[in-house]
C-alpha cells in the first residue's frame, strides 16, 4: 500500500502520550498494590491475586488506548518491538518508524517521571523500583527466552486478528487480554516486559541497565520471528495495515486511507474488492 510523505508529527505525539499514559497506570496500580505501606497489598497477601488485579487494571489500559482516538489514529504501536515489526512487512516508512520509537521512549520516560513526581519513594523504593521489568527466580537467560515467547505470540495475535476481517476490529481485545494473562502468570519470569520503551522508561529514572539488554533485544526478536512465521503461512499480501484498529473515521499514515465514515468492510477486503474490479472480474 502507498504510504503518506513527510513527517506526522500528530502520530508521533499520539505514540509518546499513549505510553506515557500506559506508564502512570503502571506506576499508579503498582504502588497501590505492591508498595511496602499500601492498604490494598496488606489486604490482598496472595502474590497471584494481586498480579491478577495488575493484569486486569493494564490490561484494561491497553484496551482503552487501542480503541481511542489517539490509537486508532497512530494505530496504537505504543512499543518498539511492534513498531520495527511493521517496518520490515513494508507498513511502516524507516522515518515514521525512527520517530515513532523515539516517540515511545520519551513519552514512556516521562510517564514514569510523572508518577515519580507525585508518589515519590513509595514508588521509587523496592518491591515497587518504578515497575522496573527485572529477571526472576529462574535467572536471567529464562527471562531472555519468556521475553522472546510472549512477545512473538502477542505479535502473531496481533498480525492474524488485525488482518482477518472477521476479527480485526477485535485486534485490541485480544492484546489486552494477553497482556492481562501475562502480568497474571508470566510476570514472575522475566517481569513481563514486552516492550523495549517500557521497559527503558522504568530502567532510566533508577539508572537500573543491568539487565535492561534483555528488554531492548528479546521483545523485538520475538516480534520479528512470530512476523516471519507469519510471512511464511499466510503470504507478505496478507498483511494490510500498521494499525491495530483501522475500522474507524480517523486518517491513516501507512496506507492513506481518510474515511469520511466508518468503514464497512477491513481495508484487506476492501484492497482486494478494488483490484478486482479494475480487472473487470466484478463490474
Amino acid at each position: 500500500m502507498r504510504q503518506e510523505d513527510g513527517f506526522h508529527w500528530p502520530e508521533y505525539l499520539m505514540e509518546a502520550a499513549g505510553l506515557g499514559l500506559f506508564m502512570v497506570s503502571a506506576g499508579a496500580f503498582g504502588t497501590l498494590l505492591e508498595a511496602a505501606d499500601s492498604p490494598l497489598r496488606q489486604a490482598i497477601a496472595d502474590p497471584l491475586a494481586r498480579r491478577a488485579l495488575m493484569g486486569l487494571s493494564m490490561g484494561m489500559t491497553a484496551m482503552t488506548l487501542v480503541y481511542s482516538p489517539w490509537g486508532k489514529q497512530s494505530g496504537a504501536h505504543l512499543n518498539p518491538a511492534v513498531t520495527l515489526t511493521f517496518l520490515r512487512l513494508g507498513k511502516v516508512r524507516p522515518c515514521d518508524a525512527v520517530f515513532y520509537v523515539a516517540a515511545q521512549l520519551a513519552g514512556g520516560t516521562l510517564g514514569v517521571l510523572a508518577v515519580l513526581a507525585v508518589l515519590g519513594r513509595r514508588f521509587a523504593a523496592p518491591p515497587v523500583s518504578y515497575v522496573a521489568t527485572l529477571p526472576g527466580a529462574y535467572g536471567p537467560y529464562a527471562a531472555f527466552a519468556a521475553e522472546v515467547m510472549i512477545t512473538g505470540l502477542l505479535m502473531g495475535v496481533v498480525l492474524w486478528a488485525s488482518n482477518t476481517p472477521r476479527w480485526a476490529r477485535f485486534t485490541g481485545v485480544f492484546a489486552g487480554a494477553l497482556v492481562a494473562f501475562y502480568i497474571t502468570v508470566e510476570a514472575p519470569i522475566s517481569g513481563m516486559s514486552m516492550n523495549p520503551a517500557r521497559s527503558f522508561a522504568s530502567a532510566a529514572p533508577g539508572a537500573m541497565w543491568d539487565w535492561l539488554w534483555i528488554y531492548l533485544v528479546a521483545p523485538p526478536l520475538g516480534a520479528l520471528l512470530a512476523a516471519q512465521l507469519f510471512l511464511m503461512v499466510r503470504g507478505p499480501s496478507a498483511v494490510s495495515c500498521a494499525k491495530l484498529h483501522h475500522h474507524n473515521r480517523k486518517r491513516c499514515i501507512f496506507c492513506m486511507t481518510r474515511p469520511t465514515r466508518e468503514p464497512d468492510v477491513h481495508p484487506a477486503v476492501a484492497s482486494r474488492t478494488a483490484i478486482m474490479t479494475r480487472s473487470g472480474i466484478i463490474v
